[in-house]
């Protein structure tokens, strides 16, 4: 069945419910290029005003997940889980999550995606150790995912195509905030991955794309919803995004700082998230004592076995383990500059969204689709929210490469930081669940 693409933004522009076969027919024909971008952005602003009802957002995600190949992980002896974030500004969180799940027996085949708007990628960081491939064979996949437990990839030319295309164009033309797209774009990829199990990381606050606990909960369920229809048991953590997870905004110091987890000397917030979500995806897998689980978890940081599922997933694709054991290797951009408090008084503001921002600016987010990422700039915040502080004293320290970035990104960062004489309190890390 044929249909006019114009009708179909018109009509989604003032709020008809469209059909299973038109969302199908959208999906097929913009997958083989038969729709061109600047109309796909039309429908998808239209989505971002009108969004979709159940009736429209079933086909929609079915449509994109079998948009190209679906795989089929029933070889792998273990237990299949993944966990998948939202998108938050410092959040490197599944770098070290996934080879300490690997560590305690469960595997984990992990799909992730580039960045986001002002949210850093998962690929992008993992592309910042110099000759780490993103893409391997599915024959490499299953073969390494038996082996060591872990893959971390981005999606094949032929596993949810549709997906892979309209997420850049979300990325690059101001489309990403929404509950329909977000929940069918991770959901159409992570269903496509054979799973026993899914754990999600719904970001809330001022650089997450969830501004209210109600709006993350919706999203929650959205995609638990989505999960329950395949089969595939669904649990949703909602956790804050006011402020930037740990010190380092970037991609070669997020690398870095994902290291200092594995070796348990991170960030007390990153660590505390990370040995959080372990917990919950052993859970998934079917232990059923959640204290055993975390035993299981602490242990594989302490003894070093989480580290070493690192280093063996480095090497398996491509990149090189040197510079794990020695992180200064790892790209970084020649020039830094100081950010200093003006006045003493604790930190009542760490706006994630505008360290976001700046750290687009500075090369390491894409403005617009296909912009190249710089691993080697990046931002390291020294106070956060709570924290006291004297005049002059460091607040974030900028790397950077060209002066022009740096004007650009400290237009942003120059309201950044809020001091008070009284502190305020710190919040929590974890604000809601859905299971």
């Amino acid at each position: 069945m044929t249909f006019s693409m114009v009708e179909q933004i018109r009509a989604k522009r003032e709020g008809e419910t469209l059909s299973p076969e038109a969302l199908q027919w959208i999906i097929a024909e913009y997958t083989a290029d038969r729709i061109p971008d600047y109309q796909m952005s039309a429908f998808l602003m239209a989505v971002i005003f009108r969004g979709m009802n159940q009736e429209e957002l079933g086909p929609w995600t079915e449509a994109m997940l079998h948009s190209g190949d679906v795989l089929d992980l029933s070889a792998v002896r273990k237990q299949k889980v993944d966990k998948h974030s939202t998108g938050g500004v410092g959040d490197k969180i599944s770098i070290p999550l996934a080879p300490i799940v690997a560590a305690c027996g469960v595997a984990v085949p992990m799909m992730s995606g580039r960045g986001l708007g002002h949210t850093g990628g998962t690929l992008d960081k993992l592309e910042s150790i110099p000759g780490f491939t993103t893409q391997i064979s599915p024959e490499a996949f299953d073969d390494q995912l038996n082996d060591i437990g872990v893959v971390m990839v981005g999606q094949t030319e032929r596993l949810v195509p549709a997906d892979r295309q309209i997420y850049a164009l979300r990325d690059a033309s101001g489309t990403v905030p929404s509950i329909p797209l977000i929940a069918s774009s991770i959901m159409s990829k992570k269903l496509a991955e054979d799973l026993d199990g899914l754990l999600l990381d719904v970001k809330v606050g001022s650089g997450a794309f969830m501004k209210s606990v109600s709006d993350a909960t919706e999203l929650a369920e959205t995609m638990a919803g989505i999960g329950a229809t395949h089969n595939t048991p669904v649990t949703a953590l909602l956790t804050n995004m006011d402020q930037p997870l740990g010190h380092a905004v970037g991609n070669a110091n997020e690398i870095a700082e994902s290291v200092d987890v594995l070796r348990g000397k991170g960030p007390s917030d990153v660590t505390e998230l990370t040995t959080t979500f372990a917990t919950e995806m052993l859970l998934l897998a079917g232990e059923t004592d959640r204290s055993v689980a975390k035993k299981s978890v602490v242990a594989a940081i302490a003894s070093g076995a989480a580290y070493d599922v690192f280093v063996r997933l480095v090497e398996r694709q491509g990149g090189d383990p040197a510079v794990i054991e020695d992180t200064s290797l790892l790209p970084s951009a020649p020039n830094t500059h100081t950010i200093t408090a003006t006045s003493d008084g604790f930190v009542t503001r760490c706006d994630a969204y505008e360290i976001g921002m700046a750290s687009v600016r500075l090369g390491a987010g894409r403005a617009k689709k296909g912009d190249e990422i710089d691993a080697g700039v990046g931002i390291m915040i020294e106070t956060k929210l709570g924290d006291s502080v004297v005049v002059g004293q460091s607040l974030a320290t900028v790397r950077y490469r060209s002066e022009e970035s740096l004007t650009s990104a400290l237009s942003v960062l120059k309201n950044t930081f809020g001091i008070s004489e009284e502190p305020v309190p710190v919040p929590d890390l974890i604000l809601g669940e859905v299971r």
